[in-house]
């Protein structure tokens, strides 16, 4: 019986303790990097062993949930001893699962978790000594049971374990926006933030035909008119063609030299152009931007030419939106919704976008945006006035000539195809008709603009979006990335 008590007394102290170290493990989740550093700096206690601890998050959230989960384990072995010895086995076990599943969900998954986010800065500054002092000792432990569990578990593991992970920081900041704390535009922006490293340059950069550039060669006066004309106040200069860019001519150098130099050429005033690979990841390329204060960078892809260019206001406008000025006029939005469930999408939205915007899911690697999957179906390069099915959807290219006289698919018309089995269509080219072809450009319509009903079999399962109950089947606009 004297050890019954000890028993006991030793589970009592240890579920404090496991939930000691749950408010801990909510604490250092919750608590932000930049505010903990600002306490240094006013010299509060604790704060820089609290930077430490930050430094390495994922090592000591992991420490903490060891040491909660030793607790826990220990108090129910203990718990289940004393009461199978007054209770017998049978009832004994079934008081110490039931006793300790609601001690535990009370006392150490509930209260505790809800102080640490409460008052995470306080219990966390008061914490970090504690935690690295037990991490001197079980920081090994810790590390082998995680690569143990790595190990057991299909696929691939988290490093430093999964008990802080960017998946987690996106829930939270679902659960404020649910909860009114954030508001949805303020998610969005945090969520792009996340996105950024998941986003490459390729994916939002000006490509090269769209690109403004000058030849090396020109005056100073005709590069100051080319960027009044075009509203763009840097422009790469050019060699011998646009895959041979020798620098980056600025319009303050210009407007700087233009009045006493304006018959000097363009390659007097130019500066170094920065190149780097159309793979980078945004993230990065917003940090080098930064560090080496340029604001323009071209991109090289994996043979070496010019892929495009990528701006900071490009990086940018993937955080808080689109950003437009008064030289932004002829700029095309990425969706626009009109009558009937029809939308107008530019030709560089993301495949991925389209399918979110029908409720859909298109999935095919070999391409990226909208304009790439119209060429794709249509097995040719695609003109304005093109018609393609795909994936229950009619695409309609609509463009033009662009400065360069070359025509250029710039928006294409997305309509559900009501049918849902049109898409079985034996014919691979299908039959050409001229009526339906836009006829307003008479000179586009004597070059004749293909026609194709081409598709790629049977259409996917299709997954509704019916985000007020339409009964019709039109989906609402999602927002998109843009």
């Amino acid at each position: 019986m004297p050890d019954d008590v000890w028993f006991v007394v030793a589970a009592l102290v240890l579920i404090p303790i496991g939930g000691l170290f749950a408010a801990v493990d909510a604490a250092i989740t919750t608590v932000s990097m930049a505010r903990v550093e600002d306490m240094a700096k006013e010299q509060r206690a604790g704060a820089v062993r609290l930077i430490a601890v930050l430094h390495g998050r994922a090592t000591y959230v992991g420490l903490a949930v060891l040491m909660r989960v030793t607790s826990e384990t220990a108090a129910v072995a203990l718990m289940t001893l004393v009461l199978t010895d007054w209770l017998g086995v049978g009832w004994g076990l079934f008081a110490a699962i039931v006793g300790m599943a609601v001690v535990s969900f009370v006392a150490v998954g509930v209260g505790p978790r809800t102080l640490g986010r409460q008052h995470a800065y306080t219990i966390a500054l008061s914490s970090a000594i504690v935690l690295q002092g037990i991490g001197l000792l079980l920081k090994p432990l810790t590390r082998l049971l995680i690569m143990v569990g790595n190990a057991v578990t299909p696929g691939k593991g988290f490093r430093n374990g999964p008990f802080a992970t960017e998946v987690e920081l996106r829930e939270v900041v679902d659960l404020a926006e649910a909860s009114g704390v954030v508001a949805a535009d303020e998610r969005r922006m945090i969520q792009s933030v996340f996105d950024l490293g998941d986003t490459n340059a390729r994916e939002i950069m000006v490509p090269r035909p769209e690109m403004i550039w000058i030849e090396q060669d020109k005056t100073a006066a005709q590069a100051m008119n080319l960027a009044v004309r075009s509203g763009h106040s840097r422009i790469p200069v050019i060699g011998e063609n646009p895959d041979d860019i020798v620098g980056v001519v600025y319009l303050k150098d210009l407007v700087a030299e233009g009045g006493r130099s304006a018959s000097a050429h363009v390659h007097d005033f130019m500066r170094d152009a920065e190149f780097i690979p159309d793979s980078k990841p945004l993230d990065k390329v917003l940090a080098d931007m930064q560090r080496t204060r340029n604001h323009m960078a071209l991109l090289v892809d994996e043979y070496g030419g010019i892929a495009g260019l990528v701006t900071i206001e490009d990086v940018l406008e993937e955080i808080v939106g689109e950003i437009t000025d008064e030289y932004d006029t002829d700029e095309v939005a990425p969706i626009e919704e009109l009558e009937g469930g029809s939308y107008r999408v530019s030709a560089r939205l993301p495949v991925e976008d389209l399918g979110e915007l029908f409720g859909i899911d298109i999935d095919d690697d070999e391409i990226e945006t909208v304009g790439g999957l119209l060429g794709l179906e249509l097995g040719r390069v695609p003109l304005p006035g093109a018609r393609v099915e795909s994936n229950g959807l009619l695409l309609v290219a609509e463009g033009g000539p662009n400065r360069r006289g070359r025509q250029r698919i710039t928006t294409l018309l997305v309509t559900r195809v009501d049918d849902p089995d049109v898409g079985d269509t034996s014919s691979a080219d299908g039959d050409r008709d001229d009526t339906d072809m836009p006829t307003s450009d008479p000179a586009q319509s004597d070059r004749g603009a293909e026609y194709s009903m081409s598709s790629r079999g049977r259409s996917q399962v299709r997954e509704q979006v019916r985000r007020h109950g339409d009964p019709t089947g039109d989906t609402t606009r999602s927002e998109d990335r843009t």
